[in-house]
């Protein structure tokens, strides 16, 4: 079992920047694969960004490129979100996800899930 927390969401003006971290616990955890998705209220799920297990593959959505970096400390257990530029359309709830090892787009794929951190971005 993989347990996830995610923090530092927030509310912050248009242009602004946040970080999320996710910190996960459980067993071998630095071997899964973490994931970010969002949703927004009246729509689906989202891919954000996601990062294997040794940080060597990476995959953003067209809609943060440039804007989001995704990274990982093994020695801590976490996956952090670098969010820049953001913008009012980037508001959601945005979660954070794991997979053994290899990186995935498909929330379907994710076997584990925290349990969401608000980011509000105001125009």
């Amino acid at each position: 079992q993989v347990q996830l927390v995610e923090s530092g969401g927030g509310l912050v003006q248009a242009g602004g920047s946040l970080r999320l971290s996710c910190a996960a616990s459980g067993r071998a955890v630095s071997t899964y694969a973490g994931g970010w998705f969002r949703q927004a209220p009246g729509k689906e799920r989202e891919f954000v960004a996601a990062i294997s297990w040794s940080g060597g593959s990476i995959y953003y959505a067209d809609s943060v490129k440039g804007r989001f970096t995704i990274s990982r400390d093994n020695a801590k257990n976490t996956v952090y979100l670098q969010m820049n530029s953001l913008k009012p359309e980037d508001t959601a709830v945005y979660y954070c996800a794991a997979r053994k090892l290899i990186a995935s787009t498909k929330g379907d794929e994710y076997a584990y899930w925290g349990q969401g951190t608000q980011v509000t971005v105001s125009s």
